[in-house]
């Protein structure tokens, strides 16, 4: 993740899944979700602790990749961050929402979709 000034206005647990994501720290980015949490990406969900531990470990991790935060919004209760990734995963160039909804301080529920 770019350091983005956007990302400012997300709350801490965002920014610190996102920090967690770009570093690839496993550990961390799943301490953020509650139990019972859902990851959609892109239509498939990925639900429970062994599902989400799934999704943090292998979600693109067999690709190098960059990414630049495109965008920061509220929309409602959902908070959406927009990536613009760029690889060498197939077609080379993905845009993303990113849209988190929170419980408290920890993540209910994440859906990644294009943007």
């Amino acid at each position: 993740m770019e350091n983005n000034h956007k990302t400012q206005s997300l709350p801490a647990t965002i920014r610190t899944f996102l920090d967690a994501q770009e570093v690839r720290d496993p550990e961390a980015a799943l301490a953020l979700f509650v139990e019972g949490a859902v990851i959609s990406d892109v239509g498939e969900s990925f639900a429970g602790g062994e599902g989400i531990r799934r999704f943090i470990v292998e979600a693109g991790a067999e690709f190098t990749l960059t990414t630049e935060i495109t965008d920061v919004r509220q929309d409602g209760p959902v908070w959406v961050v927009s990536e613009h990734l760029e690889g060498d995963f197939p077609g080379g160039k993905a845009d993303l929402d990113y849209r988190f909804t929170l419980e408290g301080d920890r993540i209910s529920r994440l859906d990644i979709v294009l943007g």
